[in-house]
């Protein structure tokens, strides 16, 4: 999962470099999708969701009691779908159906953007009433918040530059998912 996480990041990173046709502070990530090197990125997008997928499962596997919810799974999994979507929606729809791209990729992006955010808060809430997660829970809950009111802003303020916003929350994103995968990569080897 953090290998997963960090070939998306790397992938992204490298693009606003690699892509000099871009303003990386105007362009919203999905630009870099098509055009040059937008295969590495449509690959790493499908990385990334099926990361989430795996994640959200191992966190719900390893939960007990109260802390065991379904819904930010389920959260989660709808997240992985909607960014996957976006990327083999964007590899084949524009040119097989122009007028359903636009509609497919923002309902997907947005929908992904919506449940992750959602799923993130939930599973930081679920920390909390799991001993073994106390530890991050302050700390995953303020992230999370942080990344919803991130994309709320993204979304409501639409002065800002629109690549920089959305890249920053997607970082935010990537970031407490990498914050609770090495959490849960170390719990098995502190309980044993």
């Amino acid at each position: 999962m953090l290998a997963a996480l960090l070939l998306f990041a790397a992938t992204a990173a490298w693009l606003q470099i690699a892509r000099t046709d871009l303003d990386w502070t105007r362009a919203t990530l999905s630009l870099y999708l098509h055009g040059p090197h937008g295969l590495w990125l449509r690959g790493a997008y499908c990385v990334l969701a099926l990361a989430i997928v795996v994640l959200a499962t191992a966190l719900y596997a390893q939960a007990h009691g109260a802390a065991r919810r379904g819904l930010p799974l389920a959260l989660f999994c709808v997240a992985g779908i909607g960014l996957a979507t976006v990327a083999v929606g964007d590899s084949w729809l524009p040119q097989r159906a122009p007028a359903l791209a636009p509609l497919v990729h923002a309902l997907a992006a947005q929908t992904a953007f919506l449940c992750v955010t959602t799923a993130m808060l939930l599973q930081a809430w679920c920390f909390g009433r799991d001993r073994r997660w106390r530890g991050v829970h302050r700390l995953a809950w303020w992230w999370a918040w942080l990344v919803f009111a991130g994309l709320w802003l993204h979304v409501l303020w639409r002065d800002t530059p629109r690549g920089l916003g959305q890249k920053a929350v997607i970082a935010l994103v990537v970031g407490w998912l990498a914050l609770a995968a090495l959490q849960l990569w170390r719990q098995p080897r502190r309980h044993r």
